[in-house]
């Protein structure tokens, strides 16, 4: 149990400081003074890519209590 709680914790973290910016994307905003446009680029990016992930686990999860919780004796 221990082993899957730092595993999640790693991956979390691991996405915190992610930088999700495509080539030309990183171009043009590194062209500003302000970096906030890019800041808010990054929050955005990682926010869509996170949320199919967080549902295909929720659903693996569910499926895989679904078949595995123990069945009740006749």
């Amino acid at each position: 149990m221990r082993t899957k709680i730092v595993f999640f914790l790693f991956l979390v973290l691991l996405f915190w400081e992610s930088s999700s910016q495509c080539a030309m994307c990183r171009a043009v905003l590194e062209s500003e003074e302000s970096q906030s446009a890019a800041q808010g680029i990054n929050d955005g990016i990682v926010y869509l890519m996170a949320i199919p992930y967080i549902l295909v686990g929720g659903i693996g999860y569910i499926v895989y209590r679904k078949f595995f919780r123990a069945k009740p004796e006749e």
